[in-house]
């Protein structure tokens, strides 16, 4: 275990789905490389199969026992999908949509399709990185220790000195948030951006964030926004808690909906457009509760009370959104991945 962990928050009310964190993070971290088809920061559209595909059901974190489930290691040609450039030239001869017509699958093939008949189909976004758990699975499962928790920050890196790509931690995250790179021969992961978290900014997907849906802190502090969404209010949930990794992205789950509406165009009293039994699948059996906190906070605030966790979530102040310590770091920090893991304080797994 780590001295602390830093946190994250999603607030699933407020994703507009733009993708602006995912552009921000393949931008600054695996535009090339051979990181091309990675998104280390990516938004599926739920109901839906996600990145890679059907992720949900590839094994991977651990049983009942707490042993380590048996893990699919995603394939590029059936599950990513291989990355692909527009050229202006082929789009106008239809060679390129003759090309994009073989393709199959890849990052957001079913975005904004979700679920339901109309009128009551419906859906929302789930933004996703890497969890930084407390129990990693991936951890777990690399025979050579190559993976390791920050002590300090509890951040989860791969050490490239001790990485030999057998890539059973691609297996054994639940989450299929790490990486193969073909040309290093290496994992890859989401570093929750700690050369920007050692100089005490948020990472560039919390930062960039247009919607203010992402909150970051410690959860041993009780005056971040992160501890009162956990702890306090408890209505920020983690994702799939049964995997057992004990993840540290927790998701603020979307409200319902309006009502469905009947054949007449009527609204039906009662019913819901999200299904609190899918919401659950994801988010656990405090799903409910947690629905029922911002239901009655969101109340107070119409009839003109104050609410300190609705004041919290409309996020009136950006800088207000993260509490970051600025922990010096061991050693100077580049942005050339193949040295991260080398240049950060290992903590004993």
């Amino acid at each position: 275990m780590s001295k602390r962990q830093l946190a994250m928050v999603m607030d699933l009310n407020k994703c507009i789905g733009c993708q602006t964190c995912t552009v921000s993070c393949k931008t600054q971290w695996t535009n090339r490389n051979g990181r091309e088809y990675m998104y280390w920061n990516n938004v599926e559209t739920k109901p839906g199969d996600g990145y890679p595909k059907k992720w949900e059901d590839m094994g991977g974190g651990f049983d009942e026992r707490g042993q380590l489930r048996d893990g699919h290691v995603p394939s590029r040609s059936s599950e990513y999908g291989t990355p692909w450039d527009y050229n202006l030239n082929e789009l106008d001869s239809g060679k390129l949509l003759e090309a994009q017509q073989k393709l199959q699958v890849g990052p957001n093939w079913d975005e904004d399709q979700g679920k339901g008949d109309f009128p009551n189909s419906y859906y929302f976004y789930l933004p996703r990185i890497c969890n930084h758990c407390s129990n990693p699975g991936c951890l777990a499962a690399c025979p050579r220790g190559a993976i390791f928790k920050r002590d300090q920050d509890g951040i989860v890196l791969v050490d490239h000195d001790r990485c030999e790509g057998l890539r059973y931690c691609i297996a054994g995250c639940p989450y299929k948030k790490i990486y193969f790179n073909p040309k290093l021969f290496k994992s890859e992961k989401c570093i929750f951006c700690f050369p920007r978290i050692e100089k005490g900014l948020p990472p560039a997907c919390a930062h960039q964030c247009v919607g203010r849906i992402r909150f970051v802190g410690y959860l041993d502090d009780e005056e971040s926004q992160v501890y009162k969404l956990v702890h306090k209010y408890k209505v920020a949930l983690p994702l799939h808690a049964e995997y057992g990794t004990v993840p540290n992205v927790f998701y603020v789950p979307p409200l319902p909906g309006p009502p469905k509406y009947d054949a007449f165009g009527k609204p039906v009293a009662g019913s819901e457009r999200i299904p609190l039994e899918y919401l659950e699948s994801l988010f656990g059996p405090d799903t409910k509760a947690s629905l029922a906190v911002l239901e009655k906070e969101m109340a107070k605030r119409k009839a003109g009370k104050t609410s300190e966790l609705m004041d919290i979530l409309i996020a009136y102040k950006h800088s207000d959104m993260f509490r970051i310590d600025a922990p010096k770091p061991t050693a100077s920090v580049g942005t050339d991945l193949i040295q991260i893991g080398k240049k950060a304080e290992r903590s004993p797994a």
